[in-house]
Order: C-alpha cells, then sequence, then structure tokens
C-alpha cells in the first residue's frame, strides 16, 4: 500500500486555527487542541455578541429618551403612545440621537405630540 504524506494540508489546517488563537492566555495560544477548543467557543461569542449588540442599544437609546421625556413630564411608554396616537413616526435611535444632541428639537416634538 502507498503511504500518503498528508503533511502540508494538516499543518496548513492547524496554522489557521493557531492564527485565530493568537493574543489568547497561556496553552490556549501554543497547543493545538486547547487553542482549537478556545477559537471555536470564541467563535460561538462573536455570533452571540453580533445578536447582543443590537439588544443593547436598542436598550441605551431606550434609557436616554425615557431620560429626556422624564424632563418634560413624560415616561417613554406615553410619549411613544401619544406619537402611534398621532401618527407620527419616528425610530427610537432617532429620537435617542434628538434627545441627546438637539434638545430644543426634542422638546418641540414633545409638545407637537401632546397637543
Amino acid at each position: 500500500m502507498v503511504r500518503v504524506k498528508r503533511g502540508n494540508v494538516a499543518i496548513k489546517r492547524r496554522k489557521k486555527i493557531m492564527k485565530l488563537a493568537k493574543g489568547f492566555k497561556g496553552a490556549h495560544s501554543r497547543l493545538f487542541r486547547t487553542a482549537n477548543g478556545q477559537v471555536m467557543k470564541a467563535l460561538v461569542y462573536s455570533y452571540i455578541g453580533r445578536k447582543r449588540r443590537k439588544r443593547d442599544f436598542k436598550r441605551l437609546w431606550i434609557c436616554r429618551v425615557n431620560a429626556a421625556s422624564r424632563a418634560q413630564g413624560l415616561t417613554y411608554s406615553k410619549l411613544r403612545n401619544l406619537m402611534r396616537n398621532s401618527s407620527l413616526v419616528i425610530n427610537v435611535k432617532m429620537l435617542a440621537q434628538l434627545a441627546l444632541f438637539d434638545k430644543k428639537a426634542f422638546c418641540e416634538l414633545i409638545t407637537l405630540v401632546k397637543n
């Protein structure tokens, strides 16, 4: 039987994993088996993190709008309800930007919605 030498394929595969494991602590960046497990776990975490980032930003925007609207005497939920009833459609991100950078326009928006 002819022996198949597949060293270059295996080395390429291991080098790819070890390159991804750069910066990990201890054996997680030096030994292939532990590095492989750690890289797989890191890839899972990065996938989950991309989903979490959307949630975290939405929470931040809601907090900002809530704080700014409470200064005007409304809660966030009441503000969103008034906006829906007055058929004014502005997404949460834009509301947060207004609340943070253009307080005057945000106050005008609330007075417009209240009336």
